[in-house]
């Protein structure tokens, strides 16, 4: 049986751990891309953890290149290209300089990677995972963002924290677009099935929530760039679900037609996501205060895709 191809899009901090998680998962081999002044970064970086791989006895070829027909055939491109935010810098602070770097690889991707299941990172992400899909002219099904998967791991991991619980028992749900409007759903939040709000506190829980909102922002200030274990891991669990069918609900950024009354936008909702790729948008049932948020976070999430709309290109 062939083995899958994963192209990441950019060797940086994000495409070092993700290539380090596809090992470690042998979810298939690796190709490192990265524009020709960075290829040496990259194979450098490919080398060092195929190197490990005599360690750990796993066998995959991992390949650092600045040539995109290294990439062709790819099951599944995941995109981390950009520049990281700096400390100050809001997410949308980086379209003018994210905007042309997506554009230059949607281009080469529908070119060498047309049937790519395709997994964006790269911020703002909800304008770049737009800009992608409507440059390559990819189905919905194989054009999907990483947000809410790593925002509700955020939260989970400060819920679980507060209410000195396991964080593998706490089912959290962040939806809205990847910035300081997110959603997160606290009627959908549980632990183990228990509501959270019995074992926190409102005031800790609003807390909890704005925490979650600046979570990116907290680490960039920490460390000077932006957080990238995380969401590498929140990418694989997606890239795994594509990969191994495994019919997972996660919140994800997909492109709405109608759902949760919005569309030509992608903004984070509960999907499933299978061998069909996002196989389906899962409706649910949002308190007023949630669908108030949820406007609010998708009148943000069009004023900066409207900024991409009227960018030349």
């Amino acid at each position: 049986m062939a083995r899958k191809k994963i192209a990441l899009i950019g060797a940086g901090n994000i495409g070092g751990e993700l290539a380090n998680l596809v090992v470690q998962k042998q979810l298939g081999d690796v190709v490192l891309f990265d524009i020709p002044a960075k290829e040496n970064f990259a194979k450098g970086k490919a080398l060092d953890l195929e190197q490990a791989t005599a360690l750990s006895g796993f066998e995959t070829r991992i390949v650092g290149t600045s040539k995109w027909e290294d990439c062709a055939g790819a099951d599944v491109l995941i995109i981390t290209a950009g520049i990281p935010r700096k400390p100050g810098q809001s997410r949308d602070d980086l379209v003018a300089t994210n905007l042309p770097i997506i554009r230059d690889v949607a281009d080469n991707a529908k070119k060498h990677c047309p049937k790519a299941f395709v997994v964006v990172i790269s911020n703002p992400l909800d304008a770049m995972v737009y800009e992608f899909k409507r440059r390559t002219g990819a189905p919905r099904t194989h054009v999907v963002g990483m947000a809410g998967t790593l925002d509700s791991a955020r939260f989970a991991l400060f819920l679980a924290r507060e209410a000195g619980v396991s964080v593998e028992d706490v089912r959290a749900m962040v939806l809205g677009g990847h910035g300081d409007d997110m959603v997160p759903a606290l009627s959908y939040t549980t632990v183990n099935g228990v509501p959270v709000r019995q074992l926190i506190a409102q005031d800790k829980l609003d807390a909890i929530i704005e925490r979650t909102r600046k979570g990116g922002g907290e680490i960039v200030n920490l460390m000077g760039t932006s957080a990238f274990y995380a969401p590498a891991a929140g990418a694989i669990a997606m890239a795994e679900a594509y990969l191994h069918n495994q019919k997972r609900l996660l919140p994800c950024a997909a492109y709405l037609e109608g759902e949760y009354g919005y569309k030509d936008l992608y903004m984070g909702v509960p999907v499933v996501i299978g061998a069909g790729g996002m196989e389906r948008i899962v409706p649910i049932e949002l308190t007023t205060d949630e669908k108030a948020m949820l406007e609010k976070s998708a009148k943000s999430v069009q004023g900066i895709v409207d900024v991409v709309k009227k960018a030349a290109g």
